[in-house]
């Protein structure tokens, strides 16, 4: 950290239940030179990666369903999301941690994952960066149902989607979880 234009001036732990959250008192030299106290939370629940699985031959990709508490508590009437498979990086390096995503919550064995950008998702509340990555697939990688870990909670239901039938799932609202329409948006640039 060493924008001479910040000087934090306390920070305030207000949650370590299952991530971290603080509370940031910090000062801010504004463009006029004139310095500005400001309060913010920050949410800490590390970084993660994700990934978009998909086959040039028969043009579909695979996407995962599975049920999200916080989009439920929004408006999302049964909670349901439709994603890229994506995961915490825990301790694992991002490459690491999408090959076994990839396979606990798809059935994939994935070799060559390619890292294509890494961003910020929500950087006005969330210090999360997320990992992007796609690999092609092909049925004989299939060597699981998927589904994730019991261990971890996770029912997720794996879906081979037309490459053009996901991209209408956007416009219709099927889709809404952001990385998903980033890396759907990458594939239409990039790969079909």
């Amino acid at each position: 950290m060493s924008n001479p234009k910040v000087k934090i001036k306390s920070i305030k732990n207000l949650s370590n239940n299952h991530y971290k959250l603080d509370k940031v008192d910090f000062d801010y030299q504004t463009k006029n030179g004139t310095w500005q106290n400001q309060i913010r939370e920050s949410y800490d629940r590390g970084d993660g990666a994700c990934i978009l699985l998909y086959n040039s031959a028969k043009k579909t990709v695979i996407l995962t369903k599975q049920f999200r508490m916080p989009s439920y508590l929004n408006e999302n009437e049964d909670g349901m999301m439709i994603e890229v498979c994506a995961g915490l990086l825990d301790k694992d390096d991002p490459l690491t941690c999408i090959k076994k995503e990839a396979e606990e919550e798809t059935g994939y064995k994935i070799n060559s994952p390619k890292k294509v950008f890494e961003l910020y998702s929500t950087p006005g509340a969330v210090t999360e960066k997320i990992h992007y990555f796609i690999a092609e697939y092909a049925d004989e990688m299939k060597i699981s149902e998927g589904g994730g870990l019991e261990e971890e909670t996770e029912e997720i239901e794996v879906l081979e989607v037309a490459f053009n039938k996901a991209l209408k799932m956007i416009l219709t609202g099927e889709i809404c979880d952001a990385k998903t329409i980033i890396l759907l948006q990458y594939a239409q640039l990039n790969l079909f």
